[in-house]
């Protein structure tokens, strides 16, 4: 297993629907600064959101367990093996994501609790 690198590309405001839903004064997502990055395998990092993490988790897993590039992409999404770009369930906020894996080898680092 492989560790993924994550990084906030953007975050972003859709301003037509925030306006018709959000409460006044919306902005965009205040957890998440853009240039952020966080490293993750099995567990989600400290610090990135719940709610972004249910998102992107099934995305990290792939790529983290060395999903090959003809079986991840189809052949019609990324241009570029072991990189994905996904967003957190936000509709009126979503913050877009870069996952890549990375050559940094992960382990289990705790002990199961039986």
């Amino acid at each position: 297993m492989k560790k993924v690198k994550i990084t906030v590309l953007k975050t972003t405001l859709d301003k037509e629907l925030a306006e018709e839903y959000g409460v006044p004064g919306l902005k965009a997502c205040p957890m998440l600064r853009e240039g952020q990055e966080f490293y993750a395998d099995y567990a989600k990092p400290e610090g990135l959101c719940d709610e972004a993490w249910k998102a992107i988790y099934q995305y990290v897993f792939a790529l983290a367990h060395g999903a090959d590039g003809d079986l991840f992409y189809y052949g019609d999404w990324i241009k570029t093996p072991g990189v994905a770009i996904c967003s957190c369930n936000d509709g009126l906020r979503p913050v877009i994501f870069k996952l890549e894996t990375t050559d940094e080898v992960s382990e289990i680092d705790y002990t199961p609790v039986r």
